[in-house]
């Protein structure tokens, strides 16, 4: 990312109302070209970020003007029924699915490349069911469940969890699929944890960015040629305003791993610095670390 791209990222993430929408098209309208030959690659140098974001805000209102219109038609009197219709538009007409094979593609977890295709992650189709349903007028919160992301339908101005109204939750993944309270333990069990009403608890705009970098990082972390994505991906996390501290080892660590020895290692002596009030034996690993990184200079 350019300095200025940076700036803008980083405004935004600040903003009093952070727009996850708009964190994830600035990511995606900078991330860095793929390695290898035929990747997916940077965004077209002939397009730049305003007009690719203005593209993706124009797909989006078109989606909500579609939405709109099977509002005015068919009139859905409570949140299942709009549950429903949305699921016919966006999961049916409009095709916003994922499969098993997309947890394998960077594409699902960019924005603009998730509006194109009409695949990706379930966080990603999740924000689209959520943008376009404030865009609509109606009430939609992403869910962050562990290890699958969903949405509530309804609920009020506090979400699934809060206001006291009635909701439904649905699955953006699979099509809108409604799930009932037996649908969401067992997607809850899966992911090695246990239920609590707490989970349904309407997502925050920027823990929905960090774990939507997170999935980059982790996608990336498991192909060394995509270095590059990693640390890309590590910045960005590391400008919002509430972040894992480990995320400075993991740049460090990553610098390293791209020649840059010296940045590196400079990094982890200033992250051991931090780690030295708390976790001294921690501090003292990643010291170690740091004049390994050194020692490879000569």
């Amino acid at each position: 990312m350019t300095e200025q791209s940076r700036d803008r990222f980083r405004t935004a993430a600040r903003a009093e109302q952070p727009d996850p929408v708009l964190l994830c098209l600035l990511a995606a309208a900078e991330h860095p070209p793929a390695p290898e030959p035929g990747g997916l690659g940077a965004p077209d140098p002939g397009v730049g970020p305003d007009a690719l974001l203005a593209a993706c805000e124009a797909a989006l209102d078109r989606h909500a003007a579609a939405v709109r219109r099977a509002v005015a038609e068919r009139r859905p009197t409570g949140p299942e029924e709009t549950a429903a219709l949305l699921a016919a538009v966006l999961g049916g007409r409009e095709g916003f699915h994922g499969r098993q094979s997309d947890y394998r593609r960077l594409e699902s977890s960019l924005l603009p490349e998730v509006l194109r295709r009409r695949r990706g992650l379930p966080i990603m189709l999740s924000l689209v069911w959520t943008a376009v349903g404030r865009r609509a007028g109606l009430t939609v919160h992403g869910i962050a469940l562990p290890g699958h992301f969903i949405v509530a339908v309804g609920g009020g101005a506090g979400g699934a969890a809060g206001g006291g109204e009635e909701y439904v939750l649905a699955d953006p993944f699979h099509g809108g699929r409604l799930l009932d309270p037996a649908d969401v333990e067992r997607l809850v069990a899966a992911a090695g944890h246990e239920f609590t009403p707490a989970l349904l608890t309407p997502a925050a705009p920027l823990d929905i960015v960090l774990r939507v970098l997170g999935n980059i990082r982790a996608w990336a972390a498991d192909r060394p040629e995509h270095a590059r994505t990693q640390l890309w991906a590590t910045e960005l996390a590391l400008l919002l305003p509430r972040h894992p501290a480990q995320l400075r080892l993991e740049r460090a660590e990553l610098l390293v791993r791209m020649g840059d020895f010296l940045g590196g290692s400079a990094e982890m002596d200033d992250y051991a610095q931090i780690l030295d009030t708390f976790d001294p034996d921690a501090a003292a690993k990643v010291r170690q670390e740091a004049r390994a990184a050194r020692h490879r200079l000569n």
